[in-house]
């Protein structure tokens, strides 16, 4: 029997989600898709598992999914197993806009969706024939690149299988009690904001599961050992198929709690506010992006502060907590911006909040507005988390940009706002804060060496610094090795 191990690269810096373990769909699908082919298939999420590298010797393939900030992680796992004569197949966001950069870390790429590629590249490989009938698929042949043609996102996401857990230690991990299971219902976005790169993945047009079929997913969880994250990038984007969802949760009596991601549009439609409310929603995480008007307009958000103060109006009303995330570095930000932002967050009593930094992600068409306009300072894909600034805004200075977020992360989590919290017996909240205010402390901590190449960043009129900056990437038994 044919054995794989698929891995998702833990993240290289600490984020407001470290503490809480959710791994992305691919590498479960795959596995369970390449099981059911007669493999023996193993998912590693290394955020919860060391890579077992002996281990990794005696199988026949190693599959790799990564992210932006991953990737030079991703690429120094792979040269590994490379060396040890293991081929390797990446996939995900990062390697489908540059195959040809992990071609320098891997035999093969499959670009975009990978379910039906993974299908034919495992039977071509198991009967020696041509790759070149593989969609998707990037590799090298006589030394030249070869990229296969993209196939049309055309498959029902019904045909994909549920993914298999039990693959993975991932299971066997609990948060308060409960594992969070993540469920995917849709995919695609019709949208296009500038600096996102989700329709360059899977397609400009929504698709949809069935509501049997997610139902039919549902029910293979407990509420008592699970709760669920739907990770659509805009769970209500269809009203009336949400609508129908959320009333069979509700007929077949669910107990789940869960989470998801929306936009502000949501509380235009009120009865669906109540429906998520009585199918188990308790929070809503939210893209509101910026409160400067300018930027929302030059990002292509389709949104206004107005919509997104009703959208908070109601969904307090109802009872669902919000988390808002904000973008600071549009070339319409200034320090009034950042302030401002604050400012709302703060009166408008969010939850939780992240203040994220605009970054210039492959694939989107920021990413080649700023390349082309030779505005990215540093290279390094780890640093590209949203939480470095990493490229030379127009109207804030790259130290400046830096600042906003820590600025901003330091007064919405004050310690004065602790206590509030505690004083108003909003204890999820005051939770959340304790600990995002020790997440900002030990993020400066563990940054510091970054933190004095901003400052060496600033601007000065006495000399222009061009400075670059990597961070080393060490793999476990590399670092064992170090401290011995």
């Amino acid at each position: 029997m044919h054995k794989i191990i698929f891995i998702e690269p833990k993240s290289p810096n600490l984020h407001i989600f470290s503490q809480f373990l959710l791994p992305r769909l691919g590498v479960f699908i795959l596995g369970t898709i390449v099981k059911e082919k007669g493999w023996d298939a193993e998912v590693i999420v290394e955020q919860s598992q060391k890579i077992d590298f002996d281990k990794i010797r005696n199988v026949d393939m190693v599959g790799i999914s990564t992210i932006t900030p991953t990737a030079p992680r991703a690429y120094a796992i792979a040269d590994k197993i490379r060396s040890m004569g293991i081929p390797v197949i990446m996939g995900g966001p990062h390697v489908t806009f540059l195959p040809d950069e992990a071609l320098e870390h891997a035999d093969y790429v499959i670009r975009g969706e990978a379910e039906e590629a993974i299908i034919s590249f495992i039977e071509i490989w198991e009967n020696g024939k041509d790759f070149s009938a593989v969609p998707n698929l990037s590799y090298q042949t006589g030394g030249k690149i070869i990229h296969n043609p993209l196939k049309p996102l055309s498959r029902s996401l019904d045909d994909n299988p549920f993914p298999d857990f039990s693959l993975s230690q991932y299971a066997k991990k609990k948060l308060t009690g409960k594992m969070t299971i993540p469920v995917q219902t849709s995919r695609g976005c019709p949208f296009h904001c500038s600096f996102c790169s989700v329709t360059g993945m899977f397609g400009n047009a929504y698709r949809f599961r069935s509501t049997e079929n997610i139902i039919a997913e549902l029910d293979r969880y407990n509420h008592k050992k699970h709760s669920i994250f739907f990770y659509d990038d805009n769970f209500t984007a269809n009203r009336k198929r949400a609508k129908a969802l959320l009333r069979r949760m509700i007929e077949e009596k669910f107990k789940f709690k869960w989470s998801t991601q929306v936009r502000v549009d949501i509380a235009q439609d009120l009865e669906l506010v109540k429906l998520m409310k009585k199918a188990g929603c308790h929070t809503l995480y939210i893209g509101m992006e910026s409160v400067n008007p300018k930027s929302l307009k030059s990002m292509k958000k389709q949104q206004t502060v107005d919509d997104m103060a009703q959208a908070i109006q109601v969904l307090h009303k109802q009872g669902i907590r919000i988390h808002g995330m904000f973008v600071y570095g549009f070339d319409e930000d200034d320090w009034y911006t950042v302030k401002e932002t604050v400012r709302f967050a703060k009166r408008a009593k969010l939850s939780s909040t992240q203040f994220l930094l605009l970054t210039p992600l492959p694939g989107s068409e920021f990413y080649d507005q700023v390349t082309d306009e030779k505005r990215i300072q540093f290279h390094d894909w780890a640093l590209y988390d949203a939480h470095h600034a990493v490229f030379k805004p127009k109207r804030l200075s790259l130290f400046d940009l830096q600042r906003a977020q820590i600025f901003s992360h330091s007064k919405f989590y004050s310690f004065i706002q602790v206590i509030r919290r505690a004083m108003s017996f909003a204890w999820v909240e005051f939770a959340i804060a304790v600990y995002a205010r020790k997440l900002n402390r030990l993020w400066q901590k563990k940054n510091k060496t970054f933190l004095r190449v901003m400052e060496l960043c600033r601007p000065r009129k006495e000399a222009k610094i061009m400075i670059d900056y990597q961070e080393r990437v060490r793999l476990e038994d590399e670092e064992a090795g170090i401290a011995a």
